[in-house]
């Protein structure tokens, strides 16, 4: 299958709007939406906020299916056996999206999504122990080819809005452009219902821990991330939620993803891997402090934190594993700064 893609772009000034306020506009109007922000930047590098919305094709597994939907409607379900590799049949799906007229100046065309730790099996000889069913399981994997996507560079106090158009369609970016003009957004409501609780009790997690422990000083794990999910009723709007995130939690990777019956949405300090121009880059980071608003004080921690044994001992397993990591999947790999 082939579906060859057309892109049309427009620059404009993006001095008077916020990340969160365009989306704020586009959401109600274009459901199944995403945003991607950078609320923390210090670089070029990470200065840029993305929205996505409008679907027009979807890679999803769940459930051992592949499901794939295409901008004409065809829907290709596969069920994963051992002849099926789950990685090859993504990159035959973004295949099937060959830009023919670029003229995109933002650089990529918004393929959006998530890929979820349980999806190690399919990458990887590990095997999960099975647990029972949850009502709050999503898709192992699931990536959205979205037909607008707005970019904003917060350097620049620009945007540029994105149109991926498939051949006999017109374009709609004339809609978009008078949705980001209005200056009114509808807000709803959010509130706390019940008490939070979590499946795992406190003792349980603590002999988790001490498990955790015995593993590591027997050899058989060089670092553990034991986790317990809590879970909490609500009744509005969770996109709330998400800005209280942004505001005690600002971050250069935020997102938060509308998939109609669940969302997603987090904060991150790091991006765990980026690919440029057929180079892949993980910068690993170990140790943190909180930011006093004292830049004196601030530098005393870090130094600290420099010298700190434990947190050094953190940094170079990591920058080895990163290194191990790439060396699987990619050549020539070079460590080109160890700390900073």
């Amino acid at each position: 299958m082939n579906y060859p893609i057309n892109t049309l772009s427009r620059k404009l000034l993006a001095d008077l709007q916020t990340p969160v306020s365009m989306y704020l506009k586009i959401r109600d109007v274009y459901p199944y939406s995403a945003l991607l922000e950078s609320s923390d930047y210090h670089g070029g590098e990470n200065s840029y906020s993305f929205i996505g919305f409008k679907p027009v094709a979807e890679f999803r597994l769940e459930n051992e299916v592949i499901s794939e939907r295409f901008p004409d409607g065809q829907l290709v379900e596969t069920k994963v056996t051992n002849g099926i590799k789950v990685p090859d049949r993504f990159q035959a799906f973004v295949a099937s999206f060959p830009v023919k007229n670029d003229a995109n100046s933002l650089g990529f065309n918004g393929l959006f999504g998530y890929t979820s730790f349980e999806s190690v099996r399919y990458f990887d000889d590990v095997n999960l122990q099975p647990s029972a069913p949850d009502p709050a399981d999503i898709p192992d994997i699931r990536y959205i080819l979205y037909r607008f996507i707005i970019g904003i560079n917060h350097h620049k106090n620009e945007l540029t809005l994105v149109e991926n158009l498939f051949e006999g369609e017109e374009s709609e970016m004339g809609e978009v452009l008078a949705l980001l003009d209005n200056r009114n957004f509808a807000s709803y409501d959010f509130s706390l219902s019940g008490p939070e609780a979590s499946a795992i009790s406190d003792q349980a997690y603590m002999d988790m821990v001490t498990t955790g422990k015995r593993h590591c000083y027997r050899g058989d794990t060089f670092q553990l991330v034991l986790s317990r999910r809590y879970a909490q009723g609500y009744v509005g709007d969770d996109f709330k939620a998400y800005r209280a995130l942004r505001s005690i939690n600002p971050s250069p990777y935020l997102f938060y993803f509308d998939f109609g019956s669940y969302r997603i949405f987090g904060s991150s300090p790091e991006a765990h891997l980026v690919v440029k121009k057929q180079k892949a880059y993980i910068d690993p980071i170990a140790g943190t402090f909180r930011r006093t608003g004292d830049d004196e004080k601030d530098l005393q921690l870090a130094e600290e934190l420099r010298r700190d044994p434990k947190e050094n001992a953190e940094h170079v397993m990591l920058v080895d594993l990163a290194r191990n990591d790439l060396s699987r999947n990619t050549k020539n790999v070079k460590l080109e700064i160890f700390k900073e």
